[in-house]
């Protein structure tokens, strides 16, 4: 078989690493090469593929290494028993398509996985390479997201968060049981071993800069950008529930700076105890907005899925407005006397919306015109509020409410 293009490569190395979900440049630090002989950021616009906190668009390049594996993990589509095009990078090749499509302006950055070849030690030293080679050799300056191999010899890791932006281990599934099932070559306890180093070297650097004398020794940087993971949704028969309490153990007991949620994709070739059809999308949406109840709005995971019937949360509406339909005792709410706190449980109100009603209140009594400046649709807020002027009545106990909120039924289309 003749050997393919770097961009016959690069297409099926692509395709494999997008079942990775885990590849926001959230939280890097700003870098750029201006007064330097280096090239890069992490500041400039691009083609858009993730976000920063501040609103950025970031355009990562998003690839494997190499889609061969050693590993047969069931529910991976680059299984070692999978029948699908092999491909496989150099070092090499990877620094020069990082440095000619950051020079093209279509990526700020690099997400870089990969299948394990040989062993795990020798997958991440290559991985390790690819990350020196740019900020060394070239003085990349832009974002640099390395997956680690859990694995691989912890002083390996080490290194690699002296040139990554971000580190993430993945989890792969919600449960113990479900790894050992399904990918019985991984090992939950090494994962965890390996997410509980980095955050110690995260700690040290961040204690190194509280404590250094008169600022003037600057710690060196270790993956500025914090570490996340990733869970398969679908794939195994953890519920909701299983899944919300195991990230709310990741984010305690590891600092991690995300947990991703990515719904499971049917594998050629799959074992009859896999799923033959990917879950909902609308699924893995549903635990991301109960994901950022207990990171930004004070919600307890008990709170969150005590209305997750049967562990499983309603597809129908999102887990906030679930949650007030099942606790509507607590409303309405008084949006000129309600804390910060208290208007964050109210559905259609986020840190923002609060933040701004906080502030406006400490001039005039608010009106539900003044709210229909402040919030993105009145129709989600107005049955759980009062406000000067207006009372839901009995609108906040009404059978129907929920129903209010779906949308209307479509007549399905014969030829679709």
């Amino acid at each position: 078989m003749a050997r393919r293009t770097l961009i016959q490569k690069l297409e099926i190395l692509a395709d494999a690493a997008k079942y990775d979900a885990s590849c926001a440049s959230s939280g890097s630090r700003k870098r750029n090469s201006v007064g330097t002989n280096g090239i890069g950021s992490t500041e400039g616009m691009g083609i858009c593929h993730s976000y920063a906190p501040d609103g950025r668009c970031i355009s990562l390049l998003k690839i494997l290494l190499t889609n061969f594996c050693i590993f047969d993990c069931r529910y991976c589509i680059n299984r070692s028993s999978s029948n699908v095009q092999r491909e496989r990078f150099s070092v090499k090749e990877v620094v020069k398509l990082t440095l000619d499509f950051y020079k093209r302006n279509y990526i700020e950055g690099l997400f870089l996985s990969s299948g394990i070849i040989r062993s795990p030690n020798y997958t991440m030293e290559q991985l390790l390479e690819v990350a020196r080679s740019l900020r060394e050799d070239h003085g990349f300056r832009g974002y640099i997201h390395l997956k680690t191999i859990a694995e691989a010899d912890p002083e390996l890791i080490r290194l690699a968060g002296k040139h990554a932006d971000r580190l993430s281990v993945n989890v792969e599934l919600p449960s113990e049981q479900g790894l050992t099932h399904y990918a019985p070559e991984k090992s939950g306890q090494t994962i965890r071993k390996t997410m509980a180093d980095i955050r110690y070297e995260i700690d040290n650097v961040k204690d190194a800069k509280a404590s250094r004398i008169l600022k003037r020794a600057k710690p060196p940087a270790f993956a500025p950008g914090g570490q996340s993971t990733q869970m398969i949704v679908g794939a195994d028969a953890s519920s909701d529930a299983d899944i919300l309490n195991s990230s709310a153990r990741l984010y305690a007991g590891y600092g991690l700076k995300r947990v991703y949620y990515s719904a499971y994709s049917p594998v050629p070739d799959a074992s009859a105890d896999l799923p033959p059809i990917r879950p909902p999308l609308i699924r893995e949406h549903r635990l991301y907005q109960a994901d950022w109840m207990f990171r930004f709005y004070g919600f307890t995971t008990a709170e969150i899925t005590s209305v997750a019937d049967n562990g499983m949360l309603d597809l129908d509406v999102d887990p906030k407005l679930s949650w007030a339909l099942r606790n509507r005792g607590l409303f309405p709410m008084d949006v000129n006397r309600a804390s910060y706190q208290e208007l964050l449980r109210i559905p259609g109100l986020g840190p923002t919306s609060a933040k701004r009603i906080v502030a406006a209140r400490r001039h005039t009594r608010l009106t539900l015109d003044d709210l229909g400046r402040i919030v993105r649709s009145l129709k989600t807020v107005r049955p759980f509020i009062t406000a000067s002027g207006w009372s839901p009545g009995k609108l906040t106990d009404t059978a129907d409410l929920k129903q209010r909120f779906l949308p209307a039924p479509k007549q399905l289309d014969l030829f679709t």
